[in-house]
């Protein structure tokens, strides 16, 4: 099958089975670094091309939303060095693709607690949130300060804050009211969800959210992912029966 027989394929069971929101877990950088005998930042500099490759895949594919797990709010507990690095990172990287993410017509947000963040990358998201808003491509999610648990929590306080106010009656109380308390209030629920490294677990991400999604381990390191992989996860994804407890 040629590449663009192939790319038609997965196009068309985009549409098939109405996949329109991919969440990925991108995990291996420090890995793969190691296995290349290199610094951990190298890693993480090829997986912001691994996270290029991915958004352009996703709008050849007809993806309409992806969510990818950049920093969570354990990793804060890495050593310091590697933490302000990873700040860094993400304001350069903004800071240098900004406008060609913006040409290609992409919708960038965040989600977690920006807040702790400091002021000056809070600037540097919200540039990058209020240049795109108007786009209509690909919707990017970069979770970022991000944890599944907190995000809960932070749901329960605005939750809390409408029953206090009277805006919200205890028995009005729904999964749609919690969804819409959610950092993802505007996006939904992801229909698969991709970890890349081959580890078996869904680190605190998006617990809410991927209550009837489809998972798909690959082996393959962060870096090392693109459209091809992007591609064979769709397919796998074909394959599978949702049934959502039916």
């Amino acid at each position: 099958m040629s590449v663009a027989l192939a790319e038609e394929r997965i196009q068309e069971i985009v549409k098939e089975t109405a996949l329109k929101h991919i969440a990925i877990i991108m995990d291996g950088n420090r890995r793969w670094a190691k296995a290349h005998n290199l610094p951990s930042a190298f890693g993480h500099k090829k997986g912001v091309d691994a996270l290029k490759a991915t958004m352009r895949a996703c709008d050849d594919f007809g993806i309409k939303y992806l969510t990818v797990y950049a920093f969570s709010t354990e990793n804060w507990n890495r050593k310091p060095e590697e933490v302000s690095f990873l700040m860094d990172l993400l304001g350069t990287t903004l800071q240098n693709e900004l406008k060609e993410m913006h040409e290609n017509n992409v919708v960038i947000n965040f989600i977690g607690d920006t807040t702790k963040l400091s002021e000056k990358l809070q600037k540097i998201l919200k540039n990058s949130v209020e240049t795109t808003k108007n786009n209509t491509g690909v919707n990017l999610q970069i979770a970022f300060n991000y944890g599944a648990r907190d995000e809960i929590v932070y749901a329960v306080k605005n939750i809390c804050k409408k029953v206090q106010s009277k805006e919200l009656s205890i028995d009005k109380i729904t999964e749609d009211i919690i969804s819409n308390n959610l950092y993802t209030k505007n996006i939904p629920d992801p229909d698969l969800l991709i970890r890349t490294g081959g580890e078996m677990r869904v680190s605190n991400y998006l617990l809410w959210q991927i209550a009837y999604s489809e998972f798909i381990v690959t082996k393959r390191y962060w870096p090392e992912f693109d459209k091809k992989a992007l591609a064979e996860a769709i397919l796998e994804f074909d394959g599978r029966q949702r049934r959502y407890g039916k």
